[in-house]
């Protein structure tokens, strides 16, 4: 295992995006809202991978840690169709529709779905960091 401070250190950048996730939704701030959810997710991911003596990757992709935390089986309840919803906010929350990337317009919705992941994915990550 590798030094558990660090992965702790990830972890509460990962609570920070969730509470701000959270509070992007309340105000109806929608982009912000996935924007946060999305970024929770990816550093509890790399809070995990940390934990398990794992290198970081230069990766926003979920899919991709996910599959990464898999093979050292690592499973943190991630199905395919989350993976796809939050790997396609990374780059949509951050540019306006009108350019030649995804359109994928925020909503509520979506910021519910989002933080419901996010979620998941801290109280999954939080057991294998601090196991009872």
């Amino acid at each position: 295992m590798s030094d558990s401070t660090d992965a702790h250190v990830w972890l509460r950048y990962a609570q920070e995006n969730l509470q701000m996730a959270r509070m992007g939704l309340t105000a109806g701030l929608y982009n912000p809202c996935l924007q946060n959810a999305q970024q929770a997710v990816e550093k509890a991911l790399k809070a995990v991978r940390v934990y398990r003596g794992l290198p970081l990757t230069r990766t926003h992709r979920i899919r991709n840690l996910v599959r990464e935390l898999l093979a050292v089986r690592v499973d943190v309840g991630l199905n395919e169709e989350d993976c796809d919803l939050l790997d396609s906010i990374y780059v949509s929350s951050r540019y306006p529709p009108e350019s030649a990337l995804p359109l994928t317009m925020a909503d509520e919705t979506s910021g519910r779905d989002c933080l419901r992941i996010a979620d998941h994915v801290l109280t999954m990550a939080k057991k294998i960091i601090n196991p009872a």
